[in-house]
């Protein structure tokens, strides 16, 4: 079965850190443009972050440029998403979606940044 699978969300004070994980499997992510999303209650989705299929171009929102890092590491068929500096307002489901011959989206991971 072709899937994608969040990891390392949690609950962390303001000013912490996480790393998200987007591990595929059933398909090889190398093929793939790799975007993250994230859904806060009552708000709409906004699209995060993004990386082409060798990793070459990044785009990041302004709401997290400067505090979060893409990355991707293709043998490993996994995409991360460093998240630093993080504020009460990056609170919400994270998601990843890899864009290519097919879609697919990953279950989401809860990221709640509470002191």
């Amino acid at each position: 079965q072709s899937q994608l699978v969040e990891s390392g969300g949690g609950l962390v004070q303001p000013g912490g850190s996480l790393r998200l994980s987007c591990e595929a499997s059933g398909f090889a992510l190398d093929d793939y443009y790799i975007t993250w999303f994230r859904q806060a209650p009552g708000k709409e989705r906004e699209g995060v972050s993004c990386i082409t299929r060798g990793g070459a171009t990044i785009y990041y929102s302004d709401s997290v440029k400067g505090r979060f890092i893409i990355s991707r590491d293709n043998d490993k068929n996994t995409v991360w998403l460093q998240m630093n500096s993080l504020k009460s307002e990056d609170t919400a489901v994270y998601y990843c979606t890899a864009a290519g011959a097919v879609d697919y989206w990953g279950q989401g991971t809860q990221v709640t940044v509470s002191s």
